[in-house]
């Protein structure tokens, strides 16, 4: 039986080392924080009852029906349709933008098609090949939406204005000529009964897999097992030895009240004068149970420092360009593949996170051997 080593007990690291348990190989795992899961960490608060999203609302939806059934050996998933609200100049309205929203914002009672022509005459035509967030606005739902909904919001989540984002951030927000308010399309939505550190721990749970806790990776430890699959920060192996690649990273104000605080899961703030992007409302994540209590968290996004949490990798300019230069490192590395949203410094949801681990888990089986080399990425990240 061949020793193999997973750095990060996220969904990348545990889906690895199952695997590869599965596969009749002895996995390490190891995690700096005192529990599994990652950013999707949940747990029970002790006075409410309910489940918290300690880093964050994490809401299950994929089109990959692979992923779906592999979770579903280890949960129990509940119907979950993920609705956002949003308050912007004093208002409360429907995301993402669909026919409700256009008809309360602009006062009126268009049909589908009356407000696809609408919009349509709001936009700026005159921008044929949007290379900015702004432009994509501008060029799709005009100033006034674009003014009220994305930009304040996008410029506190990002620290920067959206004239220096690409366009292909905003095209993942969609807009409809309809009530649907579902904020997500994929044939497979759901909530976990009992969290997603639960699926974690359940996933983890093979006699072949030993899972170390408040434990830190050091590169030197690579050299004492076959295969090291780490999903850590990419820059963070290097010890930084390039500099850092540029994350986003989140703060939380915890409010806690009796009944309702706002009546949804999740309010955004589009106001750039209000200085969290949202608040999120826990017990509605997990709308099968009843409590008389209330935990909410609002959230402040600001740059990344030394010691904190990363969430978002930037990947403008200045990152693009460094993060070549530690790719080009860890193709150099042996026998050590970097996997998920770390490391590889990439935004992936955790349908994509899971999907990329099975892959990688099942080429990795495929090329071992005498005289193979396993790559360092199954998936490029530039």
């Amino acid at each position: 039986m061949a020793k193999f080593l997973a750095v990060g007990a996220g969904f990348s690291g545990a889906v690895i080392a199952r695997t590869l348990a599965e596969a009749g190989h002895e996995v390490d795992i190891v995690d700096a924080r005192s529990h599994v899961a990652g950013n999707c960490h949940t747990e029970r608060d002790a006075e409410t009852g309910v489940m918290l999203h300690k880093y964050g609302p994490h809401i299950f939806h994929t089109d990959n029906e692979r992923v779906w059934d592999y979770l579903n050996q280890f949960t129990e998933f509940m119907p979950y349709t993920n609705r956002v609200k949003t308050t912007s100049q004093g208002k409360v309205y429907s995301l993402p933008i669909n026919l409700l929203t256009i008809n309360q914002f602009f006062g009126t009672a268009m049909s589908p098609s009356e407000a696809r022509d609408f919009i349509e005459s709001q936009a700026d035509l005159s921008i044929e090949d949007p290379q900015t967030f702004e432009e994509q606005a501008l060029r799709f739902v005009g100033r006034d939406l674009y003014e009220a909904f994305f930009k304040g919001y996008t410029q506190k989540q990002w620290g920067c204005s959206p004239t220096q984002l690409p366009a292909s951030i905003l095209k993942r927000l969609p807009v409809r000529f309809n009530y649907n308010d579902n904020y997500f399309f994929h044939k497979y939505q759901g909530m976990p009964r009992d969290g997603y550190t639960a699926i974690v721990e359940k996933i983890l749970d093979h006699p072949d897999i030993i899972l170390s806790l408040n434990t830190t990776f050091r590169r030197e430890q690579a050299s004492t097992y076959e295969h090291v699959f780490y999903s850590g920060p990419i820059d963070g192996y290097f010890d930084y030895e390039l500099g850092r690649l540029g994350y986003r990273t989140l703060d939380f104000r915890e409010i806690r009240a009796q009944g309702d605080y706002q009546g949804c899961a999740v309010m955004n703030y589009g106001d750039e004068s209000v200085p969290y992007t949202r608040i999120a409302e826990h017990k509605y994540f997990s709308p099968w149970e009843e409590h008389e209590g209330t935990v909410c968290f609002a959230e402040y996004s600001r740059a990344c420092e030394d010691g904190d949490i990363p969430y978002y990798p930037i990947r403008l300019t200045e990152e693009q360009e460094l993060l070549r230069r530690y790719v080009a490192l860890a193709k150099q590395q042996e026998s050590v593949t970097f996997v998920g949203r770390l490391g590889t410094y990439r935004y992936l949801d955790m349908d994509v996170t899971i999907k990329e681990a099975l892959e990688a888990a099942d080429q990795f089986l495929t090329l071992r051997g005498p005289g193979q080399k396993i790559p360092a990425f199954f998936v490029d990240p530039i």
